[in-house]
């Protein structure tokens, strides 16, 4: 078996990115034992097969490296032996296996071997029987070792997620979960389905020499693609809040037993009407959070304000404080509430039998997706992940049972938070002091 210098072998711009850690442990094992398993490469010596094990015996400084040289016809029969090779790994994230089963969907109907709707095993072709005979997507399926259903919804996934939302996506827990996946894929179907057509329309017409209709149907293609794209980053926004509010939940839970089993670390402090303190990054404030010197300590740049409707609302300047505002209530409450507030509405959530609504002097793109989150804390610390990004601001009229504190706490905003119950306050100072083991600091008077 020809060794082969490491610098005269070529890698393709389409290979998986390496692994660092099991190129370190492949350096341990070569260093050890040698080469057991060769690369394999074709007769211009592009890379099919070994990229990892390559990659180790450069770093450890080796000019040459055993070849199982291979010849192929043309480039599909060698990516193709590639995509083989990397099917085979187990360690494979569901959107990479999907993005390879496409590929190899495409290759093999170029070369043959795949079969279309209406052909089956036994197709003739000039009066001849094809043979091999085209694979069909159950075959295929086999191959790979998944169901059809799977096999299918891995393609749609491949196919349908715009290019930039796929790199958006690498590296996050949700390229582990084909069912997100698949969600996002069909975010924007509509647009995709529009932009294939308008594809056809312009093969057709630069057929015709129509540079007119050539000209429009470009035109939409891109306006389609574009709205294709902004919805699946939304689908992608609204299911990676989704999944950090059902981790914050069972955070909030660990340690809610965790004060339950120990002795309370500090007292609970007496906060007066009037009062401000400093929780950290932090500010609370005690009293009515619709007067003057609660609006005058709110920054002028807030993300993101979150209020629970009350007898006594007189919260709209909030919309002009915050780009986005979030205002949960009950069911009984909805028409009451847009019938008196002077906020322009956007649109409304509806999560668990509570609703939201979501008001900006801006437009606001909506989750498409159903959001399944239980609990009020869940809720806020989605719309924490959804509508801001660390180190925002987030304000908050109402401290309730400190859900927004303690949400801007663990996701790194910064929150202005109050409440006209000092009762209500004190609770939510301690509950911050529990959950940072951290002290309040009460500001002094000027």
């Amino acid at each position: 078996m020809p060794a082969i210098s490491v610098n005269q072998i070529h890698i393709g711009s389409n290979r998986r990115p390496v692994n660092a850690n099991k190129v370190n442990e492949l350096k341990d094992s070569i260093k050890a034992n040698g080469l057991l398993n060769p690369i394999t490469v074709d007769q211009n010596l592009n890379l099919i097969a070994g990229l990892h094990r390559l990659t180790a015996c450069k770093l450890l400084g080796l000019e040459a490296i055993e070849c199982n040289v291979v010849n192929y016809q043309d480039a599909d029969q060698a990516r193709l032996a590639e995509i083989d090779e990397n099917l085979i790994r187990n360690e494979l994230e569901p959107l990479e296996r999907s993005e390879l089963w496409l590929e190899r969907d495409q290759i093999l109907e170029r070369m043959g071997l795949r079969a279309k709707p209406g052909d089956n095993q036994h197709t003739f072709k000039a009066g001849e029987m094809i043979s091999p005979p085209p694979k069909r997507t159950i075959e295929l399926a086999k191959e790979v070792g998944y169901s059809e259903r799977t096999f299918q919804h891995g393609k749609q996934i491949a196919k349908s997620i715009h290019p930039d939302v796929k790199e958006m996506i690498k590296g996050t827990p949700l390229a582990d979960s084909p069912t997100i996946l698949l969600k996002i894929a069909r975010a924007g179907s509509e647009e995709r389905t529009l932009a294939e057509t308008a594809q056809k329309a312009v093969e057709l017409a630069q057929q015709q020499g129509d540079k007119q209709t050539t000209a429009q149907q470009t035109q939409l293609i891109a306006e389609a693609t574009r709205k294709q794209k902004e919805l699946q980053i939304l689908a992608f926004k609204s299911a990676m809040a989704e999944r950090e509010a059902k981790l914050a939940m069972k955070k909030v839970q660990r340690q809610v037993e965790q004060v339950i089993e120990q002795p309370k670390a500090n007292l609970e402090p007496v906060i007066k009407v009037g009062e401000e303190w400093m929780l950290g990054r932090h500010l609370v404030y005690c009293g009515d959070t619709y007067t003057s010197q609660f609006r005058n300590l709110l920054p002028s740049d807030a993300a993101l304000a979150i209020a629970t409707v009350s007898s006594t609302w007189q919260h709209n300047y909030l919309v002009d404080e915050a780009r986005v505002v979030a205002v949960l209530r009950s069911e009984g409450q909805i028409y009451d509430f847009y019938k008196n507030n002077k906020m322009p509405f956007q649109y409304e959530l509806l999560v668990n039998n509570l609703y939201i609504g979501i008001f900006s002097h801006h437009p606001i793109a909506k989750p498409q997706s159903p959001i399944h989150i239980e609990g009020v804390e869940g809720i806020v610390n989605y719309l924490i992940n959804f509508y801001t990004s660390p180190n925002n601001f987030v304000i908050a009229p109402f401290m309730g049972h400190g859900e927004i504190l303690i949400a801007c706490e663990r996701l790194g905003r910064i929150c202005f938070i109050g409440d006209e119950t000092p009762s209500l306050v004190s609770r939510g100072v301690m509950r911050w002091q529990q959950w940072t083991s951290k002290p309040a600091k009460k500001m002094l008077s000027v």
